[in-house]
């Protein structure tokens, strides 16, 4: 391989481009064949780029899950279970959110959590003025410490950014504003231009092409998510009034005519009474009967929605609750209409959609923060983790990885 010099005039970018251009087109062509034809797909690749599967089945059977301890070296064995063994230790601690833990063989794992240098907060400006997203992006990204934030936001009629959005920023103390919008505008923040500096993590939401330059970024620039429209699931009960229900999804209905806005109950008077509230809702409008309550509950999380009302009997709300493990935000009773959250109450409106509450929550500090393992080796630790290290390392055909962990050791 040949070594390639730097002057201490070199950009990070100059080493970066040392990484090979990903096989993109590649990759996308993949993605789509898996998703339209499924294991066929899967099953096709796999013979094209390696070997296939055993029989042509994917799933490998429990029986051979459960040999293979038994048919793999004993030195690679306990190199694996001492392996195991420090990532759980050093896992279980961060659920105690302890900062840092010695370890058995007389190591010491510890994490520092930084604030990112710079972030951008998209805040859309095509259907009317949105001071609220800036509220939510802005006032969380400074508390998390960031560097430096910037706002893009487009120019509205006068060739400005809205002036309610400029106030927020301007009581936050940010005074980085750029009057551009759309995709162009994360490419900006991504890449960097003449006057706009690159960002660590880009967060907010926007229209489709908004959310699609995100996505294609991703890799490149942080970002909290890829929104799509917005999303409101109530499950309530006889006990629920009508009207209410019927103004908090006609305020979801107001974000644009794609918008997911659904009534499931287990009575028939109220989803009729419902129905007929809502004649005018900008958006189409779902209402699911179900058996019982446990059902909607269900059905709710199925759908893992952005928002999720339960409006039910006093008592009730909470008992449901427990049940709920997929929702951006969970609001309690008939007083948490999803539009305090949206505006006042503190939890944050830019939430997960499109299911994607499975996996994500909302924007919050830890958007913004990274955490970084400090490790370090005492001379007692360094013979049994280099040990079983070089062990791990030998059976994955690492030889330089085992040498460079072995000549640490001590006679």
């Amino acid at each position: 391989m040949a070594v390639k010099r730097f002057t201490s005039e070199a950009k990070a970018s100059d080493i970066r481009a040392l990484s090979p251009e990903q096989p993109v087109a590649a990759v996308e062509a993949i993605l789509a064949a898996v998703k339209e034809r499924g294991d066929a797909a899967l099953l096709e690749y796999e013979t094209k780029f390696g070997d296939a599967p055993d029989g042509g089945k994917i799933r490998v059977a429990q029986d051979v899950i459960d040999a293979a301890p038994g048919a793999i070296d004993i030195d690679l064995l306990g190199a694996l279970k001492l392996a195991i063994g420090n990532v759980r230790e050093v896992a279980s601690a961060q659920l105690s959110d302890k900062e840092s833990v010695t370890l058995t063989q007389g190591h010491r794992v510890s994490y520092r959590t930084i604030p990112l240098n710079r972030a951008a907060a998209y805040v859309p400006g095509g259907r009317g003025s949105y001071p609220s997203t800036a509220v939510m992006c802005l006032t969380t990204a400074v508390a998390a410490g960031v560097g430096s934030v910037c706002v893009l936001s487009p120019a509205r009629e006068h060739g400005g950014v809205d002036t309610a959005v400029l106030a927020v920023c301007s009581l936050l103390g940010v005074d980085e504003v750029y009057a551009v919008g759309g995709a162009q505008a994360i490419a900006a923040a991504a890449y960097g231009t003449e006057t706009i500096p690159a960002v660590d993590v880009i967060v907010g939401p926007g229209n489709s092409y908004v959310q699609e330059a995100k996505r294609q970024l991703v890799g490149r620039v942080g970002i909290d998510s890829v929104a799509g429209p917005s999303e409101l699931v109530v499950v309530a009960d006889a006990f629920a009034d009508p009207a209410l229900i019927a103004l908090d999804l006609q305020a979801q209905g107001e974000h644009g005519p794609d918008s997911l806005v659904a009534l499931i109950s287990d009575d028939d008077a109220l989803l009729d009474a419902v129905g007929r509230e809502c004649a005018e809702i900008d958006a189409e409008l779902a209402l699911v009967k179900v058996d019982d309550l446990h059902q909607a509950v269900s059905l709710a999380d199925e759908i893992a929605p952005e928002h999720l009302q339960l409006m039910v009997k006093d008592g009730v709300a909470d008992e449901l609750a427990v049940g709920i493990r997929n929702a951006g935000a969970l609001f309690l009773g008939s007083n948490a209409a999803t539009a305090f959250g949206d505006y006042v109450t503190g939890s944050n409106h830019v939430l997960p959609t499109g299911g994607a509450a499975r996996y994500a929550g909302a924007l919050s500090v830890a958007t913004f923060r990274r955490r970084m393992a400090e490790v370090k080796v005492s001379d007692k630790a360094v013979g049994p983790l280099a040990d079983a290290g070089a062990t791990i390392a030998r059976a994955e055909g690492f030889i330089w990885h085992a040498k460079s962990m072995e000549a640490r050791k001590r006679d």
